[in-house]
């Protein structure tokens, strides 16, 4: 009998915890989620609204996925929404007229809570991209390598 992984043609290949080059592309992005996190919370962001109720760090860790979700991949110019879903997440404060829906008052402030929340997360993401562009620059050189050259392949 076949085993699940089989049946799709995949191959399971099992490799060592933290190694950098069978999980390369996963461990860049948990490093990437790491500094997105300590960047979004390491000023202790607290936010209160009307009824005098303040949020934390872990009601308002969705405001960083939803900000995540919603940015612009620069080497695929694409969102992971739309690469994941094949849609792109509609937020729903864009989506509020204000002029058909009578809005309570902390309903409203929690909005500008969210607003503020989802902004901060916009900045603290860039900020951790730009910091992991900046450290792999740093630690490789351009290639010697122009258009034009000519480079001997060899196939096994």
């Amino acid at each position: 009998m076949e085993k699940p992984y089989q049946l799709f043609g995949k191959n399971l290949s099992f490799s060592i915890a933290y190694h950098p080059n069978p999980d390369g592309l996963a461990e860049r992005m948990i490093k990437n989620l790491e500094d997105m996190v300590r960047s979004l919370f390491s000023y202790g962001l607290e936010l209160k609204y009307c009824g005098g109720f303040t949020h934390d760090w872990f009601t308002l860790l969705p405001s960083l996925k939803v900000a995540y979700k919603t940015s612009i991949n620069s080497s695929t110019n694409q969102t992971p929404a739309l690469l994941e879903k094949s849609f792109n997440h509609r937020l729903t404060q864009n989506s509020l007229r204000q002029d058909l829906v009578k809005i309570h008052p902390t309903a409203s402030s929690f909005r500008v809570i969210l607003d503020k929340a989802r902004k901060h997360a916009v900045r603290s993401m860039e900020d951790s991209f730009a910091y992991a562009k900046h450290k792999w620059d740093r630690s490789h050189s351009p290639s010697d390598f122009k258009g034009g050259y000519f480079i001997l392949v060899c196939e096994p």
